[in-house]
């Protein structure tokens, strides 16, 4: 039996019992006194348990009086599943840059490592072997997220100083980042490697999507928050292309080469898009959107293996920004 089933085999039959007995504990792990010795500090080290011997009886039992919970009723890890939960947790740690999950998963880690047997090795070749790198991602404030994640779900209102990017939303001039908005946060999302809250704006009277890392400053208020359905959430944010979401009015057909086609075929730009291969082997890719500033960026990344079909605003919009990017960079005479 390897070492990690054993001592899950013994932390079973300590919680199962009111006094481990010695015969016992070795009949049914099979092992000798000095590896069972091992085994239960290892036990100790990894979970915490308080585990004493009781000479009077013979045996071994787990310390309850301090009321506390040493494993989670129904669940069990095997060894492979304990590498994948180890390894997701490392992905995680690295994606998060702002450091949010590292507080909260660091006692799991440290029981995983357990798991894995004694020292750091598991752990220390999990971040030999994967390397995440991200692009883009912008650093969030700790506090404020917790705040607007406690909101969200006690389903209470914040008020917000946001510091908006943007020149003006929907042709109205932005709010200064100076002015508190009360807003009734509905949903966060993380997109692209950023945090977003979607919320009603008591302001606007209408949805909002709202960058987390632009929060400046953020208070909880003791007052309910409203909820927006779900199915008017996705119509209003969740359906136009990314993050710059609004009810679609277009659709964009975009044909892309041969060569890239073997690439963009396996990615999803839109859970309602739509493509195919054509004779040449070139890939069509229909999708809708509403704002055409995110789907322009994303065009510009597969230039010139792209083709804009449709709308022709799209198409003017995209050589638009090649032309202004040429004559900034002296490629292209007035």
């Amino acid at each position: 039996m390897a070492q990690y089933e054993r001592i899950r085999k013994l932390e079973r039959l300590l919680l199962q019992s009111r006094c481990l007995a010695r015969p016992r504990a070795l009949r049914e792990l099979e092992v000798s006194l000095s590896t069972l010795n091992r085994d239960l500090a290892q036990l100790r080290r990894e979970s915490g348990m308080s585990i004493r011997w009781v000479a009077e009886r013979g045996g071994w039992e787990v310390d309850r009086s301090a009321g506390r919970q040493y494993e989670l009723p129904g669940l069990s890890f095997g060894a492979d599943e304990v590498h994948a939960l180890l390894t997701m947790q490392h992905l995680l740690s690295n994606l998060d840059t702002g450091g949010l999950l590292g507080p909260y998963i660091e006692p799991l880690r440290r029981r995983l490592h357990g798991m894995l047997g004694s020292g750091g090795a598991p752990a220390a070749e999990v971040r030999r072997r994967i390397h995440v790198r991200t692009v883009g991602a912008r650093r969030i404030t700790l506090p404020h997220f917790q705040a607007v994640g406690s909101a969200l779900l006690r389903r209470l209102r914040l008020v917000l100083h946001y510091h908006a990017r943007s020149a003006a939303e929907d042709g109205q001039a932005p709010l200064p980042s100076t002015e508190p908005r009360e807003v009734s946060p509905q949903r966060l999302v993380h997109y692209r490697d950023n945090w977003y809250l979607d919320a009603w704006c008591h302001r606007r009277r209408a949805l909002r999507s709202f960058s987390v890392d632009a929060i400046e400053q953020v208070q909880v208020l003791d007052a309910p928050a409203i909820d927006v359905e779900e199915a008017d959430l996705d119509a209003e944010l969740g359906v136009g292309y990314g993050i710059f979401a609004g009810r679609p009015e277009h659709l964009a057909v975009l044909r892309f080469s041969a060569d890239r086609a073997r690439w963009v075929a396996a990615e999803v730009w839109h859970p309602l898009q739509r493509g195919a291969f054509d004779a040449e082997g070139r890939w069509t890719l229909k999708l809708p959107y509403s704002d055409p500033r995110e789907l322009v960026m994303d065009i510009l990344r597969h230039v010139p293996q792209v083709e804009v079909l449709a709308p022709q605003e799209l198409e003017e919009e995209v050589v638009r920004r090649m032309r202004e990017g040429l004559r900034k960079m002296g490629g292209l005479d007035e």
